[in-house]
């Protein structure tokens, strides 16, 4: 899922930089902010929303805006990742349009 998210990130001409998982993200996040992050909830060694608590208490953890992507329905459950910084949110399965048309309503687009 990550290789079709990268690619239609790098079609929306956006560098796509890839992480197998939460700490892996949290380390490159730490050594080069990205402006923007495609999230997904379920990763392995640290979940999405643990990974964005982590993310927004580093210095300039706050400056990313972040996009969640996952499975997850339950109206309750997507709240509360918009209520802990994700800027918008990507049901699966997803598309290059959806993409585009929620990073144009953060404004990276």
């Amino acid at each position: 899922m990550r290789k079709v998210a990268a690619r239609i990130v790098e079609q929306l001409h956006f560098e796509a930089i890839e992480a197998a998982d939460g700490l892996e993200a949290l380390s490159y996040c730490r050594s080069a902010m990205p402006d923007a992050i495609l999230l997904d909830w379920s990763m392995p060694t640290m979940d999405g929303m643990e990974f964005l608590e982590k993310l927004r208490a580093e210095p300039n953890g706050d400056h990313p805006l972040v996009v969640m992507c996952s499975a997850e329905t339950n109206p309750e459950r997507i709240q509360f990742a918009l209520d802990r910084g994700a800027a918008e949110y990507i049901m699966k399965p997803f598309d290059g349009d959806i993409i585009a048309s929620k990073f144009e309503a953060v404004g990276l687009i």
